[in-house]
């Protein structure tokens, strides 16, 4: 809600997510999960758009081959904002892509900078744009 300029302006941002209690039911039913790793540096921010279109688009699909390999529950949480769709609607109901779509970490209550520093991955807070972004996606696994 506060320092996010897209609270509000995305379907799988919030506040269109489960909420906080709701999200920490989610994460009880998983005991696996498999943390990506992306790295990229970018001249401009609107530059990360379509890098992250494209991670998200493959993601997407390892999601479906993980669920058709026997694990039905597998649920994957993005790297960074959805942006499979150029325009969002911000209303899930009216979403162009219900069953591509999904939230990042930080949308699920996720304190990422805690965790991944926990497990042991680079990250930090960038300064300005000439900086190398990392960016973590979860899959969630049961």
């Amino acid at each position: 809600m506060f320092g996010c300029a897209e609270y509000g302006t995305r379907a799988c941002c919030p506040p269109n997510v489960p909420t906080v209690a709701e999200c920490e039911r989610f994460f009880r039913d998983y005991t696996e999960a498999v943390v990506f790793h992306f790295e990229k540096r970018v001249d401009k921010p609107e530059d990360r758009y379509a890098w992250t279109r494209g991670v998200n688009t493959k993601l997407s699909k390892l999601e479906r081959d993980v669920f058709v390999d026997g694990y039905q529950k597998a649920f994957l949480l993005y790297m960074d904002t959805c942006y499979l769709c150029k325009d969002c609607f911000a209303d899930r109901t009216r979403c162009l892509n219900k069953k591509l779509a999904r939230p990042t970490p930080e949308a699920f209550a996720v304190d990422v900078f805690s965790t991944i520093k926990k497990i042991g991955y680079h990250i930090d807070v960038l300064s300005d744009y000439s900086q190398k972004m990392n960016r973590y996606a979860f899959l969630m696994i049961e």
